[in-house]
């Protein structure tokens, strides 16, 4: 009797020690309803592993197919259904997009990169685009072969880093529209898979095709550490920074099955946790959320996310759930955490690109209170530089500004990127004048003198609605 009484008080004992206490064990995915995702949309049929979609609290941009050079589709948040065919592009790249990234700092401002060797700064307007935005507010040429990856800095104002296929990475300063910072094929001698930033920007972290995963001090191009051979396959490897001077990696075993990493930087032999997946084909995409400590896997031509949490104590990275759908993803964008809905308990936000569609998909945690859940929303990176970029250039190092979502996210009003090019603008103005390119007050004349005509037309369409009245009266 004695032995059968302490059994139940064993069991409870033994659920204890096998199923951790975790406030996200219960995440769901939730995809939106059809009216609240963007249909009719063509998505880039690039052969590229970046995620073709870019997402802030008021825009969604993904890039779209394009003849006769490369192109994006920028769209107000809200503007959800079906998409006109001829809805108008930023259009000013003579090549394919290959990555676009927003401004952390400025919700008006994104970057792109593209196989015609450039990067574009382009400022979009409130409202979104009402014609196809050809000129953007600064080239930065210095890539001799197609750029891959745009990358802004997460602290520091106008810093913006680029990768291309010649092995190279640039800072720029976008403000000046000049390369201030170079990290050339002695660094990385081949292709450059994925670059990602510290918390605080002192640090960059890449993948490199030479299968090795290095972390770097961008301003001296110093290699503060490195490791060979993360993953045993040929496949591309992904690296991101996470919490506590931790990085994780996502690759192929030598039996081609994906695999999920997690290393402590200043002791990389091995790793402090390794964990298989499965044996699809698709690179892993990670999303890391500072805020709670989770990081989301997403693959390419999968049907899946996987979210793990991320701890301080053995075995460090804990498998949580997994979010499944029919359909497989061309490419994710990610919402910042001051767009996400609080009061719903929303801790993350996907876009899931398919064919012709994209799928917002929030990531909730369960909650019966619809009161704020501080637990769940620590301070949250803000729209505001801690640093400008002759601060960070200068040697100095600052975590973002936090601010609370407590009362809900209010956007500030909308800033003007300046940009001082000096006699670069001169000769831009020309080459404008040669090609036939409107400059920037010919397209500003040509949206005021658009606003006008619909505002006409509505006009002219009520008349018409008021004149049927009258003749189905009589």
């Amino acid at each position: 009797m004695l032995l059968l009484s302490g059994c139940p008080a064993l069991c409870r004992r033994m659920s204890r020690q096998v199923v951790r206490s975790s406030k996200f064990r219960h995440v769901f995915g939730q995809p939106a309803k059809a009216d609240q995702c963007y249909e009719d949309v063509r998505v880039s049929q690039t052969t590229w592993d970046s995620g073709f979609c870019a997402v802030n609290p008021k825009f969604v941009a993904l890039i779209c197919e394009a003849s006769g050079g490369g192109a994006f589709l920028v769209l107000p948040l809200g503007k959800t259904g079906r998409v006109d065919k001829n809805v108008p592009t930023v259009c000013g790249h003579t090549a394919p997009v290959l990555d676009i990234a927003w401004c952390p700092h400025n919700d008006h401002v994104i970057a792109s990169g593209s196989e015609d060797c450039t990067v574009m700064v382009w400022e979009i307007p409130d409202g979104g685009l009402m014609l196809p935005l050809r000129e953007p507010v600064v080239t930065l040429e210095g890539h001799t072969k197609r750029v891959g990856i745009v990358v802004w800095h997460p602290t520091a104002q106008n810093v913006l880093l680029s990768a291309g296929c010649d092995n190279v990475i640039l800072v720029w300063d976008v403000g000046t529209g000049a390369a201030v910072l170079t990290l050339g094929s002695d660094v990385h001698p081949d292709t450059i898979y994925s670059v990602d930033w510290s918390r605080d920007g002192a640090l960059i972290c890449t993948s490199c095709r030479d299968k090795r995963v290095r972390i770097i001090e961008p301003r001296k191009g110093t290699i503060v550490a490195e490791k060979d051979r993360p993953h045993e396959g040929t496949r591309p490897v992904r690296a991101v920074f996470v919490s506590d001077g931790k990085i994780l990696t996502t690759g192929f075993s030598r039996m081609s099955e994906r695999q999920v990493a997690l290393w402590d930087t200043k002791h990389l032999e091995e790793p402090l946790s390794l964990q298989e997946l499965d044996t699809s084909s698709g690179v892993l995409l990670p999303f890391f959320d500072p805020d709670t400590n989770i990081v989301y896997l997403c693959g390419k031509g999968d049907s899946s996310i996987r979210y793990f949490e991320i701890t301080s104590e053995a075995p460090f990275l804990h498998y949580l759930s997994m979010f499944s759908s029919k359909e497989s993803q061309r490419g994710m964008g990610y919402m910042p955490k001051r767009g996400l809905e609080v009061n719903k308990c929303e801790i993350a936000r996907f876009y899931k690109l398919h064919e012709r569609r994209c799928e917002p998909i929030a990531m909730t945690v369960p909650r019966k209170s619809d009161l704020f859940q501080e637990d769940l929303y620590p301070p949250t990176a803000g729209p505001d530089a801690a640093l400008t970029a002759e601060e960070w250039l200068g040697g100095r190092d600052a975590g973002p500004l936090l601010i609370s979502l407590k009362d809900g996210y209010v956007p500030p009003k909308s800033r003007e990127l300046r940009v001082n090019r000096g006699l670069d603008t001169g000769r831009r103005k020309t080459a404008q004048e040669a090609s036939g390119t409107p400059s920037s007050d010919a397209v500003s004349r040509l949206e005021e003198e658009m606003r006008k005509l619909q505002a006409t037309v509505q006009e002219l369409q009520q008349r018409l609605e008021r004149l049927e009245e009258t003749v189905q009266a009589k």
